[in-house]
């Protein structure tokens, strides 16, 4: 019997062993140490075939104002620095430091301002549409 205990006992102790190194090595395969995070989700209209993603870096010096725009493709945004006011559609919005925003394909884009008048405002846009599209079209003033 006490031969049983001491096999039963060495057994589960090279198991355990086994267990956590097995779990350890799994630990250090993971991509980081924090687990993604996701931000934003939209479900994307079946117009929009995922031709093309751009990636685009915007920057705001301080207190500066965009003119009006519209983007062609859609359009996520999320700022990486400062705040910005954004007025799409008419309809004015505040975002700030880790905030995530859409525009919908083709709206009129008011103005961007950035809030501070003495830091620059940073935002990262991804834009999804057609290959070749431009990210950008100037709006024309009216007469």
């Amino acid at each position: 019997m006490k031969k049983f205990v001491f096999s039963l006992t060495v057994l589960l102790t090279v198991f355990v062993f086994s267990t956590k190194a097995q779990h350890q090595d799994h630990a250090d395969k993971e991509v980081t140490v924090y687990p993604p995070k996701l931000l934003f989700t939209k479900q994307l209209p079946a117009s929009l075939r995922k031709e093309e993603a751009k990636v685009v870096l915007v920057r705001f010096a301080p207190g500066e104002v965009s003119h009006a725009h519209r983007h062609p493709m859609a359009t996520i945004g999320y700022v990486l620095e400062g705040s910005i006011e954004s007025t799409f559609e008419g309809v004015k919005h505040v975002y700030k430091e880790g905030e995530v925003f859409w525009e919908e394909p083709g709206g009129l884009h008011n103005q961007t301002r950035n809030l501070s008048n003495t830091k620059e405002a940073k935002l990262v846009v991804f834009f999804v549409g057609s290959a070749g599209s431009p990210v950008l079209i100037p709006e024309q003033a009216k007469n």
